[in-house]
């Protein structure tokens, strides 16, 4: 089985995307191992700090192998935005093959400083783990907003600059990038997210040398999925519009079936809207 590093370079190649989809329980686990399965691509599961603390640390990570191992397929695991470098390894431990540090908030010096500790803890492993580095600010929370997250600029001198990006890579050795290119977290209530900023994802592309990550993806439209992919971003995370597609789908499934206690029967509607939500994604990003 290919490891991540080769899925990632396969899809760069290609220039389709790898879907990363966070989850919070194993009916979210499900429902994206169901979708990917059904359409036979590759796909990492994401899980932030909140997350795998909700689920377990070891616990997700034993969730996931058993996937892979059963049925011998392509299902990865990261540690989705992580603040500190005893968390990157923590999840490193745990049989994690990436992990995220977010050092988004710190200075360009401190953000250096420490994910340069967690390249160099993974790079001390028996296995191939990767870590990706974060530069530019996108807001924090996966959630339903009504404007764009404060602090969050989307004009082009906040982005993230190319000769920061330069240098947070060379100084460090992360094997990832995640920048801020017009993407927010979360998803704007009742319009679009505001668009990408194609050029600047090809910029940061080619001044890092290394593939960049999509946070941020839900509220994104298809064309510029296909453009970000294509200038150089071959992982895309979309989290939001899979927790809004299982909470909406749970409640109508408990106003439906008011005396219904087994949870395997009430949850079941909103495991098959977070499959079709996360089938669709993966859609756009393979250009199915």
């Amino acid at each position: 089985m290919q490891t991540l590093r080769e899925v990632i370079a396969e899809a760069a190649a290609k220039k389709v995307a790898v879907g990363h989809f966070n989850i919070s329980d194993s009916e979210g686990l499900w429902a994206v191992f169901r979708a990917a399965q059904t359409l036979k691509l590759p796909v990492i599961i994401g899980v932030s700090e909140g997350e795998r603390d909700f689920i377990g640390v070891r616990q997700v990570a034993a969730l996931v192998k058993s996937l892979r191992e059963e049925f011998n397929y392509p299902i990865y695991l990261n540690a989705d935005h992580t603040y500190s470098v005893e968390r990157v390894k923590e999840a490193i431990d745990a049989g994690f093959d990436a992990a995220i540090f977010d050092g988004a908030k710190l200075s360009l010096e401190e953000n250096i400083k420490m994910a340069k500790q967690c390249v160099e803890y993974a790079r001390s492993q028996s296995r191939d783990v990767l870590i990706e580095g974060e530069l530019g600010y996108i807001g924090t929370s996966s959630k339903l907003l009504d404007a764009v997250p404060e602090g969050v600029g989307l004009e082009a001198d906040d982005l993230t600059k190319p000769e920061e990006a330069k240098i947070l890579v060379a100084e460090t050795g992360v094997d990832l990038l995640a920048p801020a290119v017009g993407n927010i977290h979360g998803m704007l209530k009742g319009r679009p997210d505001p668009k990408l900023n194609i050029e600047r994802v090809a910029a940061v592309r080619a001044a890092a040398g290394v593939p960049l990550v999509l946070h941020g993806g839900s509220g994104n439209s298809p064309e510029d999925y296909k453009r970000a992919i294509a200038a150089g971003m071959p992982v895309v995370h979309i989290n939001t519009e899979v927790r809004a597609a299982y909470r909406d789908a749970l409640k109508l499934s408990l106003q439906d079936n008011p005396d219904e206690v087994a949870p395997y029967k009430f949850l079941k509607p909103g495991v098959a809207a977070m499959q079709r939500v996360v089938e669709e994604k993966l859609k756009f990003f393979n250009n199915l």
